[in-house]
Formats: structure tokens, C-alpha cells, sequence
């Protein structure tokens, strides 16, 4: 006989056309149905929570005196949470964060009792090809999911091995038919017929056992009470199958027997079958820029600041950085970050990277003092410091800012050598900008604000810190306005009606420098004289 595994889920937008407020509303009456079922009916084995442990949290926050309630059925086994955080997208959202969402999916799962080992997206909007290696180093062996695949990549079968390049592989159960076809099931035999008939024929076709999935839930869907009537309602109607209330893995170890699966490789961004929402890639540019520029942060700035400042004996704040994780990971779910929302939720979701950012910026603030102010020497003069966050020794052309009562000064390191640099502008600054004390107090002499330019090596994930001293030699701006820039290899002349020259200084050699200007274009070239002409 053929085995049909009815699973009971329910998919969880946060936000999309809605609200996360509204749809928390409809979360408390969900999850109250979902634990009385579960604890009053011991034939409904399993329920599945979207793979994501943000529910759990908008959930609590409403409900804390049921967090024991819900635990005592995750340990049992028959709540199935995590093991993301939130629903991500593969495709917009950088690597890291991806990681870090199974991260801190897995971490709040484990409080609980345990996670769903399956890697189940079942609604992003197309699956990177990274996918098996990042649920491997979790030692997730399993994935599910929809969008993006069809028999153009390989295979006409719903279950195969994804591998990447480095030899990482998941098992794939694929949705053919989505994750929602399963959904309010009706009782009455000739429309409930009409339905599974059209499923069986797509799911029978593109299975390698004798074992589909036939997914009961949707969308915000609350759970279907009368499941077990329309179970009878498919016995009478398909003697030929048998029809159970299951999970997931149940479904896995059947696959598992049968060894001889097609293996594919690559992303999956083909629309064939179901829709992969291809053009949000670049809505609401604002916002996606908006997402990298704070990933960016986290990940090459604060992070490795917060190890700097570890390894000299101050807290790595976990909490903190948790924190901010998870608020740029609520706008990480497919809808948010791909912006096919509605206007309040953009707002919402603008907000939230806005206080992202907010605590990324005072956090690297807060490291960078801390490690500059706990510096063991005597000297009591002002500090300026450059740090390297990257893992090797670089030699950089640094640009910094001086702010300081000096009308002139010099800089120099810990062994006392002077640092050659040189002035690029220099502003008065209010004194009551920089400490309202100082005003307070009656020193109303002016800061001044120098920005200045030097060449130094700095060491791997390190930092090095010059001294502000007073000298007798008067700052002057050592920036000079030309119109022209000259190189061994080319000769470069801004003219006065802004029409930019490019003379090649090796004439028997092919000009293969390429100009990117901003609102310009090449408008000729003389090939004797190698002469380059553009619009400014």
C-alpha cells in the first residue's frame, strides 16, 4: 500500500500585507488550539511550528505563564520547533546571516528541549547553492523545501542529494505542490476527491517510495479539529493507500532506505513550477542597503572588536550582540527582506534596522574606548588609534579626524617615533559640541577639527595608538588643489570648461586602464596619441 503522511503545520509570515501585531493576535488563539489538541489527543501524535523559534518569542511575550506548558510537549517530542530563528531568505541576506539564524534557532530551541534536524524552508524565494555545506556544519543531514527547482536541473523526482563543492550533502524532500495543499481539507467525499486526485497524480509521479506528504496547514492557518473525520472520509475513498497523522523525519527514513537517488547541484531559481519572485531582488533598494551596511558592521567591525577587546580581559557581550542579531533576523524572513510588504510593515521593518543600527554603532563605540582607555602607559596626552580588523598585517594610507585645542601638534607612538602625516582640512568646532561642561566651567576656546592623512603598518586583528603632543611648529594644510595627476604610466588633466584629458604615456604600449566616471562617457580617441577625451 501506498502511505500518504499527513502532516499538521502551520506556516508563519510575521508580517506581509499584515502586521506582526496583527498576526500576533491571531498567533495566542492559534497556539492555545495547537497545545490543547496535543495534550488532550493522544491519537494527534505531532505538530510542526514552521521551523522557526521567532513564534515562540512573539508568542511568550504575550503568554509567559505558558512557556513550561509548551516545553513539556516539545520534550515529549510532539511540538516540532526550529531549528531557524526565522523563516530566512537564501538569496538577499548575506552567508553569515544565515548562519547565525540556525545559530540562535538552534540555541532558543535547545532551552526548550530539542530541534527539528531538517534545514526546512519551504517558502523562500529561491535556495542557494551553499545551503547543504551551512546545514552541515550544524550536522543537519535534511532539507524541504519549494520554490525554484524543476526536472531542468537534472532530475523529474521530488527527493535527491544536493551537494555544493566541497562535498557537503543534504537529503531533499521537495514540496512539488507547496506546503499548502493540505489546507482546510473538506468533508464532503466529492470535493475532497476533486482535490486529492489532482495532488496524488503530481506527488506519485515525482516520488522514488511509496511514501508522499501531504502537508495540512497554511498560512496563518489555525489547526484543522476535524482532521480525524476527514481522514476516514480519504480511507473510504483511496482503500488502496493508508492515510496517518505523521512528521517530517518519518518521512526521511523511508528515504534513506533507497540508495539510489540522483545527486544535483547549484541554486535553484527556476519559475516552471512555482514562483520564485525573482524582481523583489530589487525593491526597496533603501532598505536592502540598508540590511548589508549593518551585516557589514556586525561582522567586520564589531565582532572582531568585541574579540580584540576578549582577549585583553573585558566581556564579550553575547546578550548584546544576540540581540542585534535577531533584530535584523525578524527582517530577514523571505517577505520582509525580499519588500513584497505593505507600506506599514516596511516602516516596521525600517525601524527595526534602525535600531539595529543604533546598537551596532554605540557597541563598536563602547569596544573602541575601552580598549583605547585601558591602554598600560603614563602618558596622559590624547590618543589617536587605528585599528586592523582583518586577519593579516596591512600597510594602509589612513584618513582620521584630530579634534583637539592644539593650534598645532605632532603624533607619535608608544617608543616615542614621530608619525609623518599630513593636514587635509582643518574646522573650528564649538567647544559646547564636544562636553557642555567644558562651557560650564568658562573654557569657551575653540576645538579644532583636523582631518588629516598617514601611511602606517598595522598589525593583524590589532591596533596601534599615537599620541597628540603640543609642538612649536604651526599646523598648515599640506592638501593642494591640481588640475592635473601624472604616473609613470599616464597623465591625467581636468580642464576648465570640465572636460577631462588622458594622455598615455607609453605610446607603443595597448591603454588598457579602464575610467569609470560618474556621469560620464567616452567621446573619442585619437589612436596615434593615445588621447582620451570624456564628458564630465
Amino acid at each position: 500500500m501506498k502511505n500518504v503522511h499527513i502532516v499538521p503545520h502551520m506556516h508563519w509570515d510575521r508580517e506581509w500585507y499584515f502586521s506582526t501585531e496583527e498576526s500576533r493576535i491571531l498567533l495566542v488563539n492559534n497556539m492555545e488550539e495547537i497545545m490543547e489538541m496535543l495534550e488532550n489527543n493522544p491519537d494527534y501524535p505531532y505538530y510542526v511550528l514552521d521551523g522557526q523559534t521567532s513564534i515562540l518569542e512573539d508568542y511568550f511575550s504575550v503568554k509567559p505563564e505558558n512557556k513550561e506548558r509548551l516545553k513539556k510537549l516539545v520534550q515529549e517530542g510532539r511540538l516540532i520547533i526550529g531549528p531557524w530563528y526565522t523563516q530566512t531568505d537564501e538569496m538577499v541576506v548575506g552567508g553569515e546571516s544565515i548562519v547565525r539564524n540556525l545559530l540562535y534557532g538552534i540555541k532558543d530551541s535547545e532551552e526548550y528541549g530539542g530541534y527539528m534536524r531538517i534545514g526546512y524552508l519551504p517558502d523562500s524565494f529561491g535556495q542557494s547553492a551553499q545551503m547543504p555545506m551551512i546545514l552541515n556544519g550544524f550536522d543537519i543531514k535534511y532539507s524541504i523545501f519549494w520554490r525554484g527547482t524543476s526536472e531542468r536541473h537534472g532530475t523529474d523526482k521530488t527527493e535527491f542529494y544536493w551537494k555544493t563543492d566541497d562535498g557537503s550533502k543534504v537529503l531533499v524532500q521537495l514540496f512539488p505542490l507547496g506546503y499548502a495543499i493540505g489546507k482546510y481539507l473538506p468533508e464532503d467525499e466529492k470535493e475532497l476527491q476533486k482535490r486529492i486526485d489532482k495532488y496524488f497524480t503530481v506527488l506519485d509521479n515525482g516520488a522514488t517510495t511509496d511514501h508522499i506528504i501531504l502537508p495540512n496547514g497554511h498560512d496563518q492557518m489555525p489547526i484543522q479539529k476535524n482532521i480525524f473525520t476527514v481522514m476516514q472520509k480519504l480511507r473510504k475513498l483511496y482503500p488502496e493507500r493508508e492515510f496517518f497523522l505523521s512528521k517530517y523525519e518519518n518521512v526521511f527514513i523511508e528515504l534513506e532506505r533507497h540508495k539510489d537517488l540522483p545527486t544535483l547541484q547549484g541554486e535553484f531559481l527556476d519559475g516552471k513550477y512555482m514562483r520564485v519572485h525573482r524582481s523583489i531582488f530589487s525593491t526597496r533598494m533603501d532598505i536592502k542597503a540598508a540590511n548589508t551596511r549593518i551585516e557589514n558592521k556586525i561582522t567586520n567591525i564589531l565582532e572582531p572588536l568585541a574579540s580584540i577587546a576578549y582577549s585583553l580581559g573585558f566581556e564579550y557581550h553575547h546578550g548584546l550582540i544576540e540581540l542585534i542579531w535577531k533584530e535584523i533576523m525578524k527582517n530577514h524572513a523571505h517577505d520582509s527582506i525580499g519588500c513584497c510588504c505593505s507600506d506599514k510593515v516596511h516602516r516596521e521593518i525600517c525601524n527595526r534596522f534602525f535600531l539595529a543600527e543604533e546598537k551596532v554603532d554605540q557597541l563598536i563605540h563602547f569596544y573602541k574606548r575601552k580598549i583605547v582607555d585601558s591602554m598600560d602607559t603614563d602618558k596622559q596626552d590624547d590618543r589617536l588609534t587605528a585599528f586592523n580588523l582583518l586577519p593579516y598585517e596591512r600597510t594602509e594610507v589612513v584618513t582620521s579626524s584630530v579634534m583637539t585645542k592644539l593650534k598645532s601638534f605632532k603624533l607619535v607612538d608608544k617608543d616615542l617615533n614621530e608619525l609623518d602625516f599630513e593636514i587635509i582640512g582643518s574646522e573650528i568646532t564649538d567647544p559646547g559640541l564636544i562636553d557642555r561642561q567644558i562651557v560650564h566651567y568658562g573654557n569657551y576656546d575653540p576645538f579644532i577639527k583636523y582631518t588629516i592623512q598617514f601611511k602606517d603598518t598595522l598589525p593583524a586583528m590589532g591596533y596601534k595608538t599615537y599620541f597628540v603632543l603640543q609642538c612649536d611648529e604651526k599646523a598648515t594644510n599640506s592638501y593642494v588643489s591640481t588640475n592635473k595627476v601624472e604616473t609613470d604610466f599616464y597623465e591625467i588633466i581636468v580642464n576648465p570648461n570640465g572636460t577631462l584629458n588622458i594622455f598615455d604615456k607609453k605610446l607603443n604600449q595597448r591603454f588598457e586602464n579602464v575610467l569609470l566616471l560618474e556621469n560620464g562617457e567616452m567621446t573619442g580617441m585619437n589612436t596615434t596619441t593615445h588621447h582620451y577625451q570624456t564628458k564630465s
